[in-house]
């Protein structure tokens, strides 16, 4: 029997009535609020069929680490995070979340963590500037993110941790040659390798996945091809092998906005106004006929190499978390008619 690992990416649609600014400005203030729309995002995840969600992310991704690299009270020296702020405040409020849930099931629920990658933060910082010390300064310390994510959980399991590279093959502004940027990906990584647990990462092209399979740490490739196919056609099964490296493979589309813009058309009007026409993403679209079948092409053509699988990116931007869910449904029915 095939077996995939269902996870998500990560983010997902706000309850109706809470905007992103709120939240941002939230995680200082409001924290109650904030762990409720959190911990209620996760359990959604869960009873939607994800094996392995990754904690809901509402906060800017590249915010979320400089915000307190850019802290000289949380540093010893330039991007050098101190252990005591190398804290991911979402993996916090999930324990008791992740708590109820082990009560209620007898299980610690798994977990997936995902940090931004340090050629995403640097970009952030120095556009196409060429430092790599500062590269792999800010690349250990995105280790020790994860290294805490990792020794602090208590109610749940930390399964996977994802790197979060959406530059890598995109962004012209990258400058650091191959050797460089595996040099910063095995710093970022090398906890989560010694601990044994598997790292992927998250790109937004294919088109320099080598990189990743040549880094020691790394073993899942994430690719989004769901909305982009032909991704999958720069992908040497063989390269894969010879790294011993694995596949994340999106088997549903969250393009939102281009699905959107087919209904669009397809009815004339503006779907974002018509909830019951935005129902259609995911009943007459985004269907678990339709994941399946993109599942069977992807284990045609590459096997066993194929570990993960689960949505191309976040929900942050489709319009309900109903729908979102729904979609995440959608996913596991597929996996489980593929199975049968």
């Amino acid at each position: 029997m095939v077996e995939f690992i269902f996870d998500d990416i990560g983010s997902y649609p706000l309850p109706e009535g809470v905007s992103r600014e709120w939240v941002e400005a939230a995680f200082d203030g409001e924290k109650e609020k904030v762990a409720e729309i959190i911990g209620s995002a996760f359990l959604q995840k869960l009873e939607a069929g994800v094996a392995v969600p990754t904690y809901p992310q509402f906060q800017d991704m590249n915010k979320q680490f400089l915000s307190i690299l850019n802290d000289p009270d949380c540093t010893d020296g330039p991007f050098s995070v101190k252990p005591e702020c190398a804290k991911i405040i979402e993996l916090e409020v999930l324990e008791n979340y992740a708590k109820q849930y082990r009560e209620k099931t007898g299980n610690k629920p798994d977990v997936r963590v995902c940090v931004t990658g340090p050629l995403e933060l640097y970009l952030q910082q120095f556009g196409s500037a060429v430092y790599p010390d500062i590269l792999n300064l800010i690349a250990s310390s995105i280790n020790l993110f994860i290294k805490n994510a990792i020794e602090d959980a208590e109610n749940f399991n930390v399964r996977t941790i994802s790197i979060d590279e959406p530059s890598l093959g995109i962004n012209p502004e990258v400058s650091f040659d191959n050797a460089a940027l595996i040099e910063a990906l095995e710093l970022a990584s090398s906890y989560s390798h010694e601990k044994g647990l598997d790292v992927e990462i998250h790109l937004h092209s294919a088109l320099h996945y080598e990189i990743p399979c040549r880094t020691r740490g790394i073993n899942v490739i994430g690719v989004e091809s769901a909305s982009n196919p032909g991704y999958l056609d720069l992908i040497d099964k063989a390269l894969l092998e010879e790294t011993d490296s694995y596949l994340r493979a999106g088997v549903a589309r969250t393009d939102v906005f281009n699905l959107v813009a087919g209904l669009n058309e397809e009815y004339n009007t503006n779907a974002w106004k018509e909830p019951e026409l935005l129902e259609k993403l995911v009943t007459d679209l985004e269907t678990p006929e339709v994941i399946e079948e993109r599942l069977r092409e992807v284990y045609s053509r590459f096997g066993d190499r194929v570990m993960y699988v689960g949505p191309d990116c976040g929900l942050g931007s489709w319009p309900t978390q109903a729908i979102a869910g729904k979609l995440l449904e959608n996913i596991a029915v597929a996996l489980r008619n593929f199975d049968s």
